[in-house]
């Protein structure tokens, strides 16, 4: 297992760990089995795990307990750099993630029956997952951001590489979008409304607080700290919700109600440390009737006729008509931020691989022919709010064997990717021999992947 492997097998790991802890488990007997630096490592946790996946490759009491092992070294190297994972970006992937978890399942009641978890423990269950992996993410992207790659490089790796160990590149498409959200009816926006309203009402009385408040009621993935965000500047939040949070001076006030891109708030100050506030805040998010997606939907359709009479490009039309602000200021066109998984490094793009798309774009995408535009459909944006699209498969890139024509940077990629693979082996290796790491003696008949956990034995 090399350690590309090890880091997906550890990203398993510590899902199954969160879902199984969110479960519960009474019947296993704990005791410390493993102490790496000051973390420890429960017998409960790896039983948790490995009640939760499929069969594992070795003895899973040896590769669970290495694999929990080498996630508190990264997570504990993220300590030391003071690496902290964003909260907003936290919760607006957590949120994505479970608004395509409920778009699969068909509703949020469906979700919670198929994961047999309350969509609160979903929620938290994620956020903790999420958080973990952003970490781990910093790590990686520190440790070898300055490992780099010339183009003499590149192409000796190709021209060295036997034509069958090319890698195969995965069919590539680029895409434009034209969305539209619904109307918000008023009588929803009054409702909303009415009940910020009658929560500040309750905190200003002392009849509630606004972390209980929080809690049971904001639909945003800080409502598990009862609405406490992070530390952030300024540029880190909507315009508008930033505003607001700003004028605030008195952590006993609330705010007035504000609207933002994710729905409608309140917000209160925690504390200020320089040019950073730490708010706690409530969202909530007006419904959307189904009579006005019906009728975005079909204004959609008959923009899609004018397009295909000839009446003005879809580019033109995104341009002018569509409220997805990124898509639109590049005449439609979608753009894809490529993070790869060993050194985190990110790169911009136009081309989608089918399984970086959006699932109900990606479906459409497949039925579609190059130029040709789709038939309305819904499906959640960035900020989970509901939206009707329609799409144009521009271009479509087959699946094929690398050539340094077409695919100089993904072969780039693939070489710098080996590099620093081979540099974070070292330093795991290397973090061994500096961590304290106790390992029980009945669990240290192993053949590790990094024999160097256990002190008398070599390399």
């Amino acid at each position: 297992m090399n350690v590309r492997q090890l880091f997906a097998a550890a990203a398993m790991l510590c899902t199954a760990l969160q879902t199984a802890v969110a479960q519960g488990n009474s019947n296993v007997v704990d005791e410390v089995i493993w102490v790496v630096g000051d973390e420890a490592i429960l017998r409960s946790d790896v039983e948790k795990v490995r009640t939760q996946m499929g069969p594992i490759s070795g003895n899973p009491y040896c590769v669970i307990p290495e694999n929990l092992a080498i996630q508190k070294l990264f997570i504990h190297q993220a300590e030391i750099d003071s690496l902290e994972a964003s909260e907003e970006n936290i919760n607006r992937y957590v949120d994505a993630q479970i608004n395509d978890w409920v778009q699969k399942a068909g509703s949020k009641e469906k979700l919670e029956e198929y994961r047999g978890m309350t969509f609160a423990q979903i929620r938290e269950e994620t956020y903790d997952l999420v958080k973990a992996n952003q970490l781990m993410d910093l790590v990686k992207e520190n440790l070898t951001k300055d490992i780099k790659v010339t183009p003499a490089e590149v192409r000796h790796f190709f021209k060295d590489m036997p034509e069958d160990s090319l890698p195969v590149i995965p069919t590539q498409v680029e895409v434009e979008l034209l969305a539209e959200h619904p109307r918000i009816q008023q009588e929803e926006i009054d409702r909303v409304k009415g009940e910020l309203r009658d929560y500040t009402e309750r905190i200003n009385s002392g009849s509630s607080t606004f972390g209980t408040l929080a809690r049971l009621y904001s639909e945003d993935g800080s409502a598990r700290q009862g609405g406490e965000m992070d530390y952030m500047s300024k540029m880190e939040l909507d315009p508008a919700f930033a505003n607001v949070a700003w004028s605030l001076t008195d952590p006993k006030k609330v705010s007035k109600i504000v609207e933002s891109q994710y729905g409608y708030h309140i917000i209160q100050l925690v504390d200020k440390r320089g040019d950073k506030l730490k708010l706690r805040h409530i969202l909530l998010k007006p419904r959307v009737d189904q009579k006005d997606v019906d009728a975005a939907l079909a204004r959609l359709d008959s923009i899609s006729d004018d397009i295909r009479n000839g009446k003005f490009t879809f580019e033109v039309a995104a341009v002018t008509l569509s409220d997805d602000k990124d898509s639109r200021a590049n005449n439609g066109l979608l753009f894809n931020v490529v993070r790869d998984e060993m050194t985190g490094e990110r790169t911009r793009t136009s081309r989608f691989k089918m399984a970086e798309l959006p699932t109900e774009i990606a479906r459409i995408v497949e039925g579609l022919d190059v130029g040709e535009i789709s038939k309305p459909f819904t499906m959640l944006d960035k900020a989970g709010k509901q939206q009707c699209c329609i799409i144009k498969l521009k271009s479509r890139l087959k699946a094929h064997t690398a050539n340094i024509a077409e695919d100089f940077q993904i072969l780039s990629n693939i070489v710098k990717a080996q590099r620093s693979e081979e540099f974070l082996n070292e330093w795991i290796k290397e973090k061994q021999r500096t961590t304290y790491v106790r390992i029980n003696p009945e669990w240290s008949d192993c053949e590790f992947q990094y024999p160097g956990w256990i002190k008398d034995k070599k390399d």
